[in-house]
């Protein structure tokens, strides 16, 4: 079984501060591994142009999800249970890095990784939605080598003392940058994306790779592979390589049948369906309601919300398999 995470609540009406400390309590206490949260800078109106997400983004989806409509920021409530939770790791998956210029991702992250104690690791995306480029104020074009220069300043900044970046998209004139991360030389990154050249780029400049909510599973090796691939391209450890899933579960009481979809069933075929990815190459999956109509979504009784939540938490909780 890869190791299992829960999504904490971050969009919808059960997103509020007294659920986001319960939910990671119960999950420490219930030996989830990892609390995850993500980043959705604003949700649309008005439709954007639907060949973007088909042509360019195939995981990517719809920018009028129920699930985006309020969403809140991706580390401050990391920020928050990391003070009520000693074990359990903190992560973000993924946060659209090209948003925030790389010294501030970097401090705030750098800030993160001490009130968590080590434990966080970051996830990065490269951003989607064309409109939430124009709120930044970000060019999309030339998305890819932005992104590749982007970590490489990252890196810098929590590796070098004093640190100076000089590059096509981004400066950071000879300074002081402290504290450094916790951890040693940083913290882990994984990078999301689809395309074969994101995928090779989570394996040749981070540590690992994290799949988009509507990852076709059946497709997962293959893109798992391409990971590895760029790992051993650049001389590292493709057996090291973090793949992390995110499993958008729909718990029910009877089997659904033919034609039932991942992670949508009873417990048991849930469970199944959660190890089978470990025989694909898949080292950490987590739970996330904040897709989940019954639970994610603001139109949703908060109350009602919290109870699905706990009762999928308890029941897929790996203190009791």
């Amino acid at each position: 079984m890869p190791l299992l995470g829960f999504g904490l609540p971050v969009s919808g009406s059960w997103a509020a501060p007294t659920t986001m400390l319960h939910v990671a309590r119960r999950a420490e206490e219930l030996g989830y591994a990892s609390l995850w949260t993500f980043q959705r800078v604003l949700s649309p109106v008005a439709p954007h142009d639907p060949s973007f997400d088909a042509a360019n983004n195939p995981g990517a989806r719809p920018a009028d999800d129920a699930a985006y409509r309020s969403v809140h920021d991706p580390l401050l409530p990391l920020a928050l249970v990391a003070g009520h939770t000693a074990r359990i790791g903190l992560g973000t998956a993924t946060v659209c890095a090209p948003f925030t210029p790389p010294a501030v991702l970097a401090k705030a992250m750098a800030t993160l990784d001490h009130l968590a104690g080590g434990r966080l690791t970051v996830g990065l995306g490269i951003g989607w939605m064309p409109e939430e480029y124009a709120a930044a104020g970000v060019p999309r074009e030339r998305r890819g080598p932005r992104m590749e220069e982007y970590l490489g300043c990252l890196h810098a900044l929590w590796t070098q003392d004093p640190v100076e970046f000089d590059g096509e998209f981004y400066t950071v004139p000879r300074s002081r940058f402290g504290p450094r991360p916790l951890q040693s030389p940083h913290p882990p990154v994984l990078l999301g994306g689809s395309a074969p050249a994101a995928l090779r780029r989570a394996g040749r400049l981070a540590q690992g790779w994290i799949s988009s909510s509507r990852q076709d599973l059946d497709q997962v090796s293959r893109s798992i592979e391409l990971v590895r691939e760029g790992a051993r391209d650049a001389g590292r450890d493709a057996d090291a390589v973090r793949v992390l899933v995110r499993a958008l579960v729909d718990l029910v009481d009877v089997d659904p049948g033919p034609g039932r979809r991942p992670f949508h069933g009873t417990r048991d075929q849930v469970l199944e369906d959660l190890a089978a990815l470990r025989g694909r190459g898949v080292t950490e999956v987590f739970v996330d309601l904040n897709f989940s109509p019954r639970v994610g979504s603001p139109d949703v009784d908060a109350g009602t919300a919290v109870a699905e939540a706990d009762r999928v938490m308890d029941a897929l909780a790996p203190a009791t398999w």
